[in-house]
Parts: structure tokens; C-alpha cells; sequence
């Protein structure tokens, strides 16, 4: 049992869920700093279970490799279905304003980040989790600049 649990691909597969798990909290904790609904747990759930499922795949084609119809993208193209029904959850009207947008795209972008360390693509990962921190920090800070300004007029903009 020891032999199992320590081999290398034991090893992988533990890699890429831990790699995944930090990745979608480190999102997440930008997320409770902005005071959202979905935080550190949400977004490493979901970039994990992403991960979880694209090594599902890959261990799928492993053993079922030559038998006809096994597609292993199945899987991996159901992540974006389950996400997106997330964040059809998240988004809804609040006083005439959309709410949650970029909460339910940051989930959204959370399982590609972990269907990305999966894969053992980690280099990608990390730069999507500091785009997406980019996004979620810099930009906030640029639009709350432009909303200041005496040159915004606001007509049913939508807050995230």
C-alpha cells in the first residue's frame, strides 16, 4: 500500500491537485479582500475538482485506451458545462443591476486554472492566477478611478 501511495504517478497526481488547490485560493483570498460572496474555499474547490477531473481523464486514457468510443475530452468538456451552471447560480438582478459577472467569470476561469494543472501545465496556470489577480485588483482600482470621475454618468451599470 506504501508502494502505491509513493509512486511517481501518485506523486503527480498529488502535484497537480496541491498546485491547482493554492492556485484558486490565492484567487480567493482577493475575493474575501473584496468582500465576495464566493471566496478562498469556493475558488479552490472549484480549480481543484477541475484538476481532479482532467487527471480523471488522463488516468481514464491510461486504461481504457484502446477501446472504441472512449473520448477522454468528454470529462474535461464537462468541467465548463458544471462551472458555468455555477455561475448561472451566482448572477442575478439587484435593484435593475447585474450582480456576481465577475464572481461567476472568476470561478469560471478558476476551473481552467485547474484543468490547466491537471494537465502538469503549471507555467500556464500560474500566469492565468496572476492575470486573473490582475484583473481582480488593478482593474478594480482603474474602474472605481473611472466611476469617480466627473465624466462617468452611470445608466444601469452593472456592479460586480
Amino acid at each position: 500500500m506504501q508502494n502505491i501511495l509513493l509512486d511517481s504517478v501518485t506523486m503527480s497526481i498529488v502535484l497537480r491537485l496541491s498546485v491547482s488547490l493554492l492556485l484558486g485560493m490565492i484567487i480567493g483570498v482577493e475575493r474575501v479582500w473584496a468582500h465576495k460572496t464566493a471566496g478562498m474555499s469556493t475558488y479552490a474547490l472549484v480549480a481543484m475538482g477541475s484538476a481532479l477531473f482532467v487527471i480523471i481523464s488522463n488516468e481514464m486514457v491510461r486504461y481504457y485506451a484502446g477501446f472504441p468510443g472512449m473520448n477522454p475530452l468528454m470529462i474535461v468538456s464537462q468541467i465548463v458545462v458544471g462551472v458555468g451552471f455555477i455561475g448561472a447560480g451566482i448572477i442575478f438582478n439587484k435593484d435593475s443591476r447585474l450582480v456576481g459577472l465577475t464572481t461567476a467569470t472568476g470561478l469560471w476561469v478558476a476551473a481552467g486554472i485547474g484543468m490547466a494543472c491537471g494537465l502538469g501545465l503549471f507555467s500556464i496556470a500560474i500566469v492565468a492566477t496572476t492575470l486573473t489577480l490582475f484583473i481582480f485588483v488593478v482593474l478594480w482600482f482603474i474602474e472605481e478611478r473611472i466611476k469617480k470621475s466627473k465624466y462617468f454618468k452611470e445608466d444601469h451599470m452593472g456592479e460586480n
